[in-house]
């Protein structure tokens, strides 16, 4: 049976960027193993919120700590990222940190997308679900350092390589608010997010079995 480890979660909602980086800091010499940040444009409400950009803040922590695992939880590669970009920049987090990054996405928020320009109908969710699975699919390839020629629906790229990469590549893992999702984190994922708040029907008859 695997060990349970046990992370702290760095509400990017709640502190400043500075203070999140002293608390990872103290997540580490509290003996947690792992620190993750979410990836918001702008806080849920708008008073008295903050949202400091997550890779930022990453790499600031990496610098800060030794030990524990640094993530997102979560990001979403699809709409105001491009994938391959963010391929590129965990792969150089990667480099800086050895087997301490892990890139945690989702299929994402009208929130975060429509402020940055996203225009029209927020998709549905197959459209969401889809572009998710198109982004990891194109971010494992550029992970080998091979040349990558990706004619998805949504994203391409034309002989692109990342030349700075981890051994391994980066470990994906997927959140998930239900069962669909859950099967293809357990099928295609290193890792699995649970949504949080919800009742515990949810995960123990729904999302766990799923995956």
């Amino acid at each position: 049976m695997a060990d349970l480890k046990l992370g702290y979660k760095a509400s990017a909602e709640q502190f400043g960027p500075r203070e999140l980086v002293e608390l990872a800091v103290l997540a580490e010499e509290h003996g947690l193993d792992s620190a993750t940040v979410s990836d918001h444009f702008q806080p849920w409400r708008h008073k008295g919120g903050h949202a400091p950009f997550s890779l930022a803040w990453m790499a600031a922590a990496g610098e800060r700590t030794e030990r524990i695992l640094l993530g997102t939880s979560v990001l979403t590669p699809t709409y105001r990222y491009n994938p391959a970009v963010i391929a590129q920049a965990f792969a150089t987090m990667g480099c800086l940190y050895p087997d301490r990054v892990m890139l945690g996405v989702g299929t994402g928020e009208a929130l975060n997308e429509i402020a940055t320009g996203y225009t029209g109908e927020w998709p549905e969710f197959k459209e969401r679900f889809a572009r998710l699975r198109e982004s990891v699919e194109l971010m494992r390839a550029l992970w080998t350092g091979e040349r990558t020629d990706f004619d998805g629906q949504y994203y391409r790229t034309v002989g692109a390589s990342i030349y700075d990469v981890p051994k391994g590549g980066i470990p994906v893992y997927i959140a998930a608010g239900g069962p669909l999702v859950a099967r293809y984190a357990g099928r295609a994922g290193d890792g699995f997010i649970c949504t949080s708040g919800k009742g515990m029907d949810l995960y123990t008859e729904k999302l766990m079995p799923a995956v």
